[in-house]
């Protein structure tokens, strides 16, 4: 069972998705994760652009980030992280898509902005290179955005070395089969 690590909603369990649809951050990764990141979350607008659980953003939320975006092309995964954000006291503090994670980048464009985004694509390495992108075609990273990359490829550029320089890499580490890089978008467009 998962749980809130720290914050104002620390120790709530949370439930998770049923089968191999998603692929949930161990705890002792999420860890790893916020304490890289924890003096940086108060007041930023999170974007949790594969939301599974909802676990990332949540946990953001319960540190002291100001509100979340929730997308996942599941609706089962959605209602997960529908009853999550009612467990943890954050559901108004959320918004919540059921879409692909291209469709929505592509209809938020000059609409959305973040400052945190966590990207955790189930299975597909690629996909972390294709979600930064994308992100920064659609103007949705703050200049000073920090990008959370988990996934099982340690290049989340995929070789692109034009998109490798939009970020300051902050951290690399792996975590047994899991790669996690944090990025700091300078704020330059492609």
């Amino acid at each position: 069972m998962m749980r809130i690590v720290t914050g104002s909603a620390k120790g709530i369990r949370l439930c998770t998705l049923e089968g191999d649809n998603t692929r949930p951050t161990s705890e002792r990764v999420k860890e790893a994760i916020f304490s890289s990141i924890q003096f940086e979350l108060a007041g930023r607008r999170v974007l949790d652009l594969f939301a599974g659980s909802g676990q990332m953003g949540l946990e953001a939320l319960s540190r002291g980030a100001e509100c979340a975006m929730f997308i996942d092309n599941s609706r089962e995964a959605m209602a997960v992280v529908k009853e999550n954000a009612v467990r943890t006291g954050f559901f108004d503090r959320c918004r919540y898509l059921v879409s692909d994670y291209r469709s929505y980048l592509r209809k938020a464009a000059g609409k959305d902005r973040w400052s945190l985004i966590f990207i955790d694509p189930p299975y597909e390495p690629s996909r972390v290179a294709d979600a930064l992108s994308r992100i920064l075609e659609a103007g949705l990273a703050e200049k000073g955005c920090l990008i959370v990359c988990e996934s099982g490829d340690g290049d989340v550029f995929s070789g692109n070395d034009a998109l490798r320089a939009q970020f300051d890499v902050l951290k690399e580490a792996r975590y047994s089969v899991s790669y996690v890089t944090v990025l700091k978008y300078r704020g330059s467009e492609l």
